[in-house]
């Protein structure tokens, strides 16, 4: 079975319980485990990815293997600085070129890459939440066209 790919994106604004939290420990554990995903692909500018993050970045003590790619939607050229600082965290990130001259869509297109890039989609999206502009939501129905599996943390 080959490695896949999972990115991870989300609502701004989260509020999970420590027992939802472990859940959702649970299910990253599960997909590095069962289904074998060894690259997790994140963007920024959620609780949830950071969420995410860290929990993928302790899960990465027990399996080493496991890699965290961030991609970037600002800044298309980084100072060494600020690229140590990132790989810190990550182990590589990169800036999309096809999103250079995307305005403020970039976010947009930010989040249609990572859905690209993966075979699985984590996410939490609240079907309550009704803003058919928002990145997530956005996000959400470009997995669905792509026929990416997704597993939305909402119901955890």
């Amino acid at each position: 079975m080959k490695n896949k790919t999972c990115c991870i994106f989300g609502h701004r604004k989260i509020d999970l319980s420590d027992k939802q939290i472990k859940a959702l420990t649970a299910q990253i554990e599960n997909l590095v485990t069962n289904e074998k995903v060894n690259t997790f692909v994140f963007g920024s500018k959620s609780q949830f990815n950071d969420l995410c993050l860290n929990i993928v970045s302790k899960l990465k003590e027990k399996y080493p293997h496991i890699e965290r790619i961030y991609i970037r939607a600002e800044y298309p050229f980084i100072t060494k600085q600020y690229e140590e600082y990132l790989l810190c965290q990550y182990e590589s990130t990169y800036f999309p070129e096809n999103i250079i001259n995307a305005g403020k869509a970039r976010y947009i297109e930010r989040n249609y890459e990572m859905v690209k890039k993966s075979d699985i989609c984590l996410i939490y999206y609240d079907p309550n939440h009704l803003k058919p502009n928002s990145g997530t939501y956005k996000a959400y129905k470009y997995a669905e066209k792509k026929k990416r599996k997704i597993i939305n943390t909402f119901y955890i």
